[in-house]
């Protein structure tokens, strides 16, 4: 048992005064309430850790590999992406764990709390489903167990290389999901959760971008939320708008 006491915190309520946390030995908040007595850890200000809301965990590994300018003068995002799917190559469920425990851990070492994993690394390399569909979705609930960071699990739903319903190619056949298949993902993304997980651990639904899901893709995606969050890139790039504003108005 840890004791944490602090002149003042921010509480769902609001700014309070003298307050004291206890935290239990699997290192999570046990009881919040009146300071009693001054901790040895006293604090003049505490505030709850921050949420990140948007990871990429895999991403992390290519930091390095991206910041230089390549030989094209007119290097983009869309340049960046193409480096991005040939990392892929290299990543199976065992590298993807160990990449996810990692940041978590450097997550956790400047100060969040828990993370919102936008996950849609799903399949093998060359986009074969594994035997199990949600298999990267276990290896990222496994890494979050491992680092100790709360997780909100966020599959995402990618149908498409665009509005005009071009398939998925390269790198992006990795991502891609039908509905169908993507319920049966979901599904076991969630039994991962349940049983692998903190209690406080969740699962919501990402579909991924208006120009690579469709209407019908995103009711299903929609309808799997139940009362969890719902992610999206709304407005990633500018030609990624200019797209969605030419075919669907």
């Amino acid at each position: 048992m840890q004791i944490l006491t602090a002149s003042q915190a921010l509480m769902s309520e609001g700014w309070q005064r003298d307050v004291e946390i206890r935290i239990g030995d699997d290192g999570r908040i046990e009881s919040v309430g009146p300071m009693t007595a001054r901790a040895a850890h006293h604090l003049d200000l505490l505030l709850p850790a921050p949420l990140n809301l948007h990871s990429h965990a895999f991403q992390r590994a290519i930091s390095g590999l991206t910041e230089a300018r390549g030989p094209d003068p007119a290097d983009t995002f869309w340049t960046w992406r193409q480096q991005m799917y040939r990392f892929l190559g290299g990543l199976d469920p065992d590298r993807v764990e160990a990449i996810a425990a990692m940041v978590f851990m450097e997550m956790l070492e400047a100060g969040y709390g828990a993370v919102a994993e936008f996950h849609y690394l799903h399949h093998a390399a060359g986009g074969q489903p594994h035997a199990d569909p949600a298999e990267m979705s276990a290896r990222i609930v496994a890494a979050a167990q491992q680092a100790g960071i709360g997780l909100t699990l966020l599959p995402v739903l990618y149908q498409w290389g665009g509005c005009d319903a071009r398939p998925l190619a390269g790198g992006q056949r990795r991502f891609g999901n039908d509905p169908d298949q993507f319920a049966r993902l979901h599904a076991g993304a969630a039994r991962h959760v349940v049983a692998h997980g903190h209690a406080d651990d969740r699962i919501g639904v990402a579909p991924h971008s208006l120009r690579a899901v469709d209407a019908g893709g995103m009711a299903a995606a929609l309808a799997l939320a139940g009362d969890g969050p719902v992610h999206m890139h709304l407005a990633e790039q500018v030609a990624e708008v200019e797209e969605v504003q030419a075919h669907r108005g």
